[in-house]
């Protein structure tokens, strides 16, 4: 087999866990290596670090999906990988009676790097990251079909994805019956994504704890649920007895399914259609509860800087919107941007209109959302909700 021999330099990250080889840490390639072939990695002495595949125009040149020197990627180990990302989820309730919805594979946290397999009732939604993902596409379809026995799977694929990794992403139903929507449940609620509208794969998985924490705290208060895509934290601000609910997004067609969503639910919910930084600029300490989710702002560390600024603005905004002695939720989804950006942002956010922040608790993405404890890269989701006076 191929072996790629890194750096001496560059060997700590690795052998204590990351999943990552970067193309600037490798020594040379012994042997003749493709785009998605399978190579075992090995320090500078040699010594096997374990096995993945390699992407050849990427700057993540090898990700390992095994320590094992001689455990190859095939479908005994796809299939024991799913059901082990299926154990690992039944010890948080999921699936349930009440959530029929989550991430079953989300790459390197279930050891399968540039894989993400989603959950939406009887049909599964996939993503396919990687050249090497991509070309073992038919042993990762079986095996799902086997451990799961969807009733239909969709490819969802992006084309950037493809483009980056060179390899031509299929897109649409590949298996199984046709899909018009994603149905499914989440804490009770129930969802019908129409499958045009559908973002990513579909939903946001990841922000399920906020969610969560969201309706707890709603009671009784205004809430405005700013960059809601379909309003799934207004719903359950209302479920949780806020005293009004707004959900604010610039989507038109998000925001009839939102409608479509609060019938559905039996819920009162009140939708505006505009840019959330203008809507909530509107507003003067009007708001008990204001909750901001903007998309990534960081997609890359390069663009760090601007996209703090950026998110100083949301965060700006958000503060003038809620009421003093009020609460504010800032979420970034960008790994560039982790908590201490999220502080400094709403501490100078804040401190722009003369006000302070105190922050009272911080929240991630959920437990379907795995992280290796020796993959930082991998905690992209980080949420504040802070006190404001």
């Amino acid at each position: 087999m191929t072996q790629v021999i890194l750096k001496a330099g560059h060997v700590q990250p690795v052998w204590a866990g990351h999943p990552w080889v970067f193309a600037q840490g490798i020594e040379r390639i012994r042997g003749d290596v493709s785009n998605g072939a399978e190579v075992q990695v090995r320090d500078a002495r040699d010594n096997v670090l374990g096995r993945g595949l390699y992407s050849a125009h990427s700057a993540i040149a090898v990700r390992l999906f095994t320590r094992d020197a001689d455990r190859r990627f095939d479908a005994s180990l796809v299939e024991e990988r799913l059901r082990a990302a299926l154990r690992r989820r039944s010890r948080f309730g999921l699936p349930g009676p009440e959530t029929t919805g989550f991430r079953a594979i989300h790459g390197e946290g279930d050891g399968l790097p540039g894989l993400i397999v989603d959950v939406y009732g009887a049909a599964l939604v996939v993503q396919f990251g990687t050249a090497g993902m991509f070309e073992r596409r038919r042993i990762i379809l079986d095996a799902l079909e086997r451990v799961f026995a969807p009733e239909s799977i969709l490819d969802r694929t992006s084309a950037a994805a493809g483009k980056a990794e060179r390899f031509e992403p299929t897109s649409g139903l590949i298996a199984g019956a046709p899909l018009e929507r994603l149905s499914f449940l989440e804490r009770g609620l129930r969802f019908e994504i129409p499958i045009g509208l559908a973002q990513k794969t579909g939903y946001y998985f990841d922000q399920r704890p906020l969610r969560e924490r969201i309706e707890q705290l709603a009671a009784g208060r205004r809430v405005l649920d700013a960059y809601s895509f379909v309003g799934s934290i207004g719903l359950g601000a209302a479920r949780g007895g806020a005293a009004q609910v707004l959900c604010v997004d610039s989507s038109g067609p998000a925001h009839d399914t939102g409608r479509e969503l609060a019938a559905l639910n039996g819920l009162e919910v009140e939708w505006r259609r505009g840019d959330a930084v203008e809507v909530l600029d509107g507003f003067d300490r009007s708001w008990d509860l204001v909750v901001s989710d903007p998309p990534k702002l960081a997609p890359t560390r390069a663009g760090r800087e601007r996209a703090m600024k950026a998110l100083r603005r949301v965060a700006r905004s958000s503060v003038r919107a809620t009421a003093a002695g009020g609460l504010v939720s800032l979420s970034s989804c960008s790994a560039a941007l982790g908590v201490r950006e999220l502080e400094r942002a709403l501490a100078l956010g804040a401190r722009d209109l003369g006000r302070t922040a105190y922050v009272l608790e911080r929240i991630f993405q959920g437990p379907d959302h795995p992280v290796p404890a020796a993959f930082p890269e991998g905690l992209y989701l980080s949420t504040l909700i802070a006190e404001v006076e």
